[in-house]
């Protein structure tokens, strides 16, 4: 199996048991994100680079929970809660950090 059918394979595992990530497909979400890149003027929060690339460029904008949602609805839309970061930083820094967590409370998805 290649790791790209791996890939999908994992993601719908993940879309079956974890309802809330719909969330991040609905045009409230889309707005949300939006608006939280804009107020961070496209600056990731983390390093100061400009993330005006187009996904999946490194330099390309994601929104970030700070404090990880775990489905939770008040955590998950809160601006307050959510900061501009690079591609780059969240696929390796937050990644990092939130598998860290995972086992130091010792609970996966």
């Amino acid at each position: 199996m290649s790791r790209q059918s791996n890939e999908q394979q994992r993601s719908r595992q993940r879309d079956a048991t974890q309802p809330w990530r719909a969330w991040y497909k609905t045009a409230r979400w889309q707005k949300l994100k939006q608006s939280v890149h804009l107020r961070d003027l496209y600056v990731c929060q983390r390093t100061g680079v400009l993330c005006l690339g187009k996904h999946p460029a490194p330099n390309s904008p994601v929104a970030n929970h700070k404090r990880p949602h775990r489905g939770d609805p008040d955590l998950f839309w809160d601006p307050e809660n959510i900061e501009t970061i690079a591609k780059s930083v969240h696929d390796s820094d937050v990644q990092r950090e939130e598998q860290a967590s995972l086992h130091t409370r010792g609970c996966w998805d």
